[in-house]
């Protein structure tokens, strides 16, 4: 699946994914591909995204806000306030404050 994370300062990750977890307002969920379309609201929390590859490496260059986790560098980490999540064909965008 695709994944876009975008906050009001700018785009924070945009790439393929293998799955997403959320921390949703009653709880973490995860999606994974092809997973049925959702709207949600997030709370304050850690993203975990799940990546098949080490090509998000550059990206971590760039914006500081995405970490990789400390016992699995294809695993990275994002830190939220809030945000808002739309999963449709296969694309997931996560707005985050």
């Amino acid at each position: 699946m695709y994944l876009e994370i975008v906050s009001p300062e700018a785009t924070l990750f945009s790439s393929e994914v293998d799955s997403v977890v959320v921390p949703g307002i009653n709880g973490e969920f995860e999606m994974l591909s092809n997973h049925t379309p959702i709207v949600s609201i997030l709370s304050e929390g850690t993203i975990r995204i799940n990546t098949h590859s080490q090509s998000h490496l550059v990206f971590d260059e760039l914006h500081g806000d995405v970490v990789p986790h400390a016992d699995d560098n294809k695993v990275l980490t994002v830190k939220i306030n809030s945000g808002t999540i739309e999963m449709k064909d296969n694309k997931l965008i996560i707005l985050a404050d």
